[in-house]
């Protein structure tokens, strides 16, 4: 069954890349008696450690990024109006209009983010055609933000975590979606004591900006088998013909074949495969043209590693109306938890 309540309160935690402290505290916390062993790594990945007693079982390394996408401050003006930059990749034409947090060392202060320039009464018609880049974008935070607000503060989206029928919608569900899947398979494999491999879930940063965190704490796990826990694309919508849809909502969970970033272990995929056909666990495989995510860096870490991906597909990512199918998600913990048990 799936725990909501550990769901949102992952979701609305901001975290962007290089700020993920809030999250790596809030799993801290929550997972600290659970696991034989747990380290911070000087990149900011959060180690979570269980143990075979099998001292000679193969290591796995799953990797969970914490980051969402989001800005930084880069500059407030003399009137007090707040610009940013993006860290992720942002399709300006879902930024207008939004509610927006921004989050300073001592508070967080409520704003709403919008294009600069004239108001659609007194703009002209081929201005209201041009879609402004990220950084064209300023924040009102309703008074003035010198003194409050400083250079590099972070910014994230500002909006609720809604259940709509079987589906989820919130931001930052890429890829808080994988937290909430490192968190279960931590407290499976402690709570029953049956883990098959000396299993490493690290929480990693900072993968919006280039897979960074996985890289480096791959380096210090120097894992047998690496698994990237993460979402994945679910263009079932319409406008978007069927050999393009990724993946289809409702019918699984997904097993990587490629993205743009890596191809997976064909050994691991068929093993995952087979292990979901005969537990009854839907599934799909996905051959995506685009995108990355940590498998790639843990596969190409140090000596190498089989890698593979399991995601969960997820409609309008990187938006605030990040949608994912209830079904999909507890397929991806049967399958996780299945493989990692004896």
């Amino acid at each position: 069954m799936i725990n909501l309540n550990l769901l949102k309160e992952l979701c609305m935690i901001p975290g962007i890349p290089g700020n993920e402290d809030r999250v790596t505290n809030f799993l801290h916390q929550r997972l600290q008696d659970q696991c034989d062993d747990m380290y911070t790594d000087d990149m900011g990945n959060l180690h979570v450690v269980i143990n075979s007693d099998n001292p000679d079982a193969d290591v796995v390394m799953l990797a969970c990024h914490m980051d969402e996408i989001g800005f930084i401050v880069n500059y407030i003006d003399d009137e007090g109006f707040v610009y940013v930059q993006p860290l992720g990749g942002f399709d300006a034409r879902n930024l207008f209009s939004r509610r927006v947090l921004v989050s300073t060392s001592t508070d967080d202060y409520k704003g709403v983010m919008n294009a600069a320039g004239l108001p659609v009464h007194m703009s002209k018609p081929e201005d209201r055609k041009h879609i402004p880049a990220p950084d064209e974008f300023v924040i009102d935070l309703g008074f003035d933000a010198n003194g409050h607000v400083s250079i590099g503060d972070m910014v994230t989206m500002d909006e609720p975590f809604e259940v709509m029928g079987n589906k989820v919608v919130s931001k930052a569900l890429d890829n808080r979606i994988a937290c909430y899947l490192g968190v279960r398979v931590v407290e499976h494999l402690y709570n029953n004591y049956n883990a098959e491999f000396n299993t490493h879930v690290v929480f990693t940063v900072q993968e919006e900006v280039g897979l960074r965190g996985a890289k480096t704490a791959a380096m210090i796990v120097e894992p047998d088998i690496a698994i990237g826990v993460d979402v994945t694309l679910s263009c079932d919508t319409p406008g978007v013909p069927k050999n393009k849809h990724v993946t289809t909502q409702g019918e699984g969970c997904a097993i990587g074949v490629r993205d743009a970033s890596f191809v997976s272990h064909k050994g691991l995929r068929l093993r995952l495969k087979c292990l979901a056909d005969d537990l009854d666990i839907p599934y799909q495989e996905v051959v995506s043209a685009g995108g990355g995510m940590d498998g790639a860096a843990m596969q190409q870490a140090g000596k190498g590693c089989a890698a593979i991906a399991v995601s969960v597909g997820t409609r309008y990512i990187h938006t605030v109306t990040e949608m994912v199918d209830m079904t999909d998600l507890q397929a991806a913990e049967d399958l996780l938890t299945a493989y990692l048990s004896k």
